[in-house]
């Protein structure tokens, strides 16, 4: 199955594998993956599911929705990588992939 990798606050590592199709925010959410909260659950009414995308990944997702835009800048510590996990779909493409936690998540 394919694998995201989730780099916590602490820079250990975790890898949950996730079906094609589900957010990146759902993998972390059914994983316990510390610092992704969704309290919206993927509705983009929040930044919650606030995360920085690894630069060599960052050109493979959609762009960002200016929905998304928005609910991003509500975000602290909001880099060029930063995206709202729920709004990214998990694809075969996207097989690797490596997700960083804010330090300013809770």
């Amino acid at each position: 199955m394919p694998t995201i990798t989730f780099v916590l606050k602490d820079g250990t590592r975790q890898d949950v594998q996730a079906a094609i199709g589900t957010s990146i925010m759902k993998a972390a959410l059914d994983h316990g993956v510390t610092g992704i909260e969704a309290e919206c659950g993927g509705c983009l009414t929040c930044a919650t599911c606030h995360s920085y995308i690894d630069s060599e990944w960052i050109d493979r997702l959609p762009a960002r929705r200016p929905e998304e835009d928005v609910m991003v800048e509500c975000a602290m510590d909001v880099r060029p990588t930063s995206r709202l996990t729920c709004q990214i779909p998990f694809t075969e493409d996207l097989d690797g992939i490596v997700v960083h936690i804010p330090q300013s998540q809770i």
